[in-house]
């Protein structure tokens, strides 16, 4: 459902059809209690074989008007983890248990879910506010309420502290990406399913640009949205999954990006992924890992997929949910998810493939050549070899000439290898080579623009030239340098001398 947090009529029944390739039902799509719903301590709405569906009250102050709804499996210990689910816009708790597939995977694994829920009495489509900064803020609004539903089910079921977990579809998203930001001393991890980075938007007229444009932030500001939801945080942050069908045309694929800029910053990892697979319904699993291995971001992207959440009804193993609007049958997002987090009671996913080639180097052998070398890998029937992050080639053995460059510019090569099934492996360390021959190039543009082209950094709202770090002056539109690459990443100022 379009994110619109006002104004937009809700679609109606065919368009819905044709938004998600799914028939719609002819009943209305919340139908589940009100936020706020007079109820005494715990009223039952569905029980199942196996678990109990219930609203929940009386949980805290509530600043969010909402809902709070609870699954737990029969038969639940003490010390499980918990799981927070976030519906979208026109849906409600109930639908996102119904259809998600959550409540299959806390039968199997043994955890309890949380399903807050908002209604039309906060937002006309029943989104959630993550584009509201006195909404989606640490302590305040929506998710000072969230945090409080977490704090009643831990009391209600003993649910481990360390283990909880948030997801979240399209608003949800957005809001479980802000939740994560506000509250990464209470969430272990999170998974944003076809939602809007951390923070994108902080007043209503801003969401729209964040839905369906790129922001034009570099990885680092993205970052500081998230550091500053918590200032002073030290903790360790959050392990993120995000989730994207490239066909989406409500919040368009550049939100992964940005999701993936945002989260491999705030981990310290490199956005380049440690490993690639393929996984069923068209999607592409990439990871980044830390230096330990142990991939702190992930990004599902579903080819061909609009907006929704993925799920793949059946009784396969990865397999889960049930179709709807905003529910596409293609891949059991929820099963993936669940590993990433080490819910079913592993660590998660190590990075698929073999270990990144050591020894690269690059040499350049002409004005439009450079000639790369690396060790060679066990394992490795063949090898890929990406120029500025972008795949240029590959080669059998440990050997390739980059061919087709431009004189005096600089280059960064990684290579990575490939074993015999097709599984790209872990990229190797970034080496640089800059093509003789040519005038030195120069940039001018805005201090900010300049910036933004990572030509220069910016510290409290001073622009210093990369590499030779000469005082440019204040970090806006409104100032204008010269800048002239003389190295690998290293710039000075030249104005007038270009």
């Amino acid at each position: 459902m379009p994110l619109r947090p006002v104004a937009a009529a809700l679609l109606t029944a065919a368009a819905l059809a044709v938004a998600t390739a799914a028939p719609v039902p002819a009943t209305a799509a919340i139908t589940a209690a009100a936020p706020g719903a007079p109820a005494a301590g715990t009223a039952a709405v569905t029980d199942t074989p196996s678990g109990t569906f219930q609203q929940v009250t009386g949980f805290g102050a509530n600043p969010g008007n909402l809902a709070m709804y609870t699954y737990t499996p029969a038969g639940l210990p003490g010390g499980a983890p918990l799981v927070v689910a976030l519906h979208g816009c026109v849906q409600s708790a109930t639908d996102y248990y119904r259809n998600s597939g959550w409540t299959k995977f806390a039968d199997q694994y043994g955890f309890a879910v949380v399903f807050p829920q908002t209604g039309s009495a906060n937002n006309s489509l029943s989104c959630f506010s993550w584009f509201d900064a006195g909404k989606d803020a640490r302590g305040v609004g929506e998710a000072e309420s969230v945090a409080e539903m977490v704090t009643k089910a831990k009391a209600l079921y003993g649910s481990d502290a360390q283990r909880v977990f948030v997801t979240g579809l399209s608003a949800g998203g957005g809001m479980a990406a802000d939740l994560l930001a506000d509250y990464p001393d209470v969430f272990a991890g999170g998974a944003i399913d076809s939602g809007l980075p951390a923070h994108c938007a902080t007043t209503q007229s801003a969401a729209s640009g964040c839905q369906n444009t790129d922001q034009g932030l570099t990885p680092a500001q993205w970052g500081d949205k998230v550091r500053a939801a918590y200032p002073g945080y030290t903790g360790s942050w959050p392990r993120v999954a995000i989730w994207q069908g490239s066909a989406d045309t409500t919040v368009r694929p550049v939100n992964a990006t940005e999701l993936r800029d945002q989260w491999t910053n705030v981990q310290g990892v490199d956005r380049r992924p440690t490993g690639t697979r393929s996984l069923p319904g068209s999607t592409t699993q990439e990871l980044y890992a830390d230096a330990s291995g142990r991939p702190a971001v992930a990004l599902f992207t579903v080819s061909g997929m609009g907006h929704g959440l993925a799920v793949h009804p059946g009784s396969g193993t990865d397999q889960c949910g049930a179709t709807g609007a905003y529910f596409l049958d293609t891949i059991c997002s929820s099963y993936y998810t669940a590993q990433f987090w080490g819910l079913d009671g592993g660590t998660g996913p190590t990075s698929p493939g073999l270990p990144a080639p050591s020894g690269l180097t690059a040499t350049p052998t002409a004005a439009t050549s450079v000639s790369l070398g690396w060790q060679s890998v066990s394992g490795a029937a063949s090898y890929r070899v990406y120029r500025d992050g972008t795949q240029v080639g590959s080669a059998t053995g440990t050997a390739f000439t980059d061919t087709g460059l431009t004189a005096g510019t600089t280059y960064g090569y990684t290579v990575a290898a490939v074993d015999a099934s097709g599984t790209v492996g872990a990229r190797s360390a970034t080496v640089t080579a800059t093509t003789p021959g040519g005038a030195p190039q120069c940039f001018t543009a805005s201090n900010y623009d300049q910036v933004l082209a990572g030509r220069a950094t910016q510290s409290g709202g001073l622009a210093y030239a990369l590499g030779s770090g000469q005082n440019m002056g204040l970090w806006n539109t409104f100032v204008t340098h010269t800048l002239k690459q003389t190295g690998p990443r290293y710039y000075v100022l030249a104005d007038s001398q270009c």
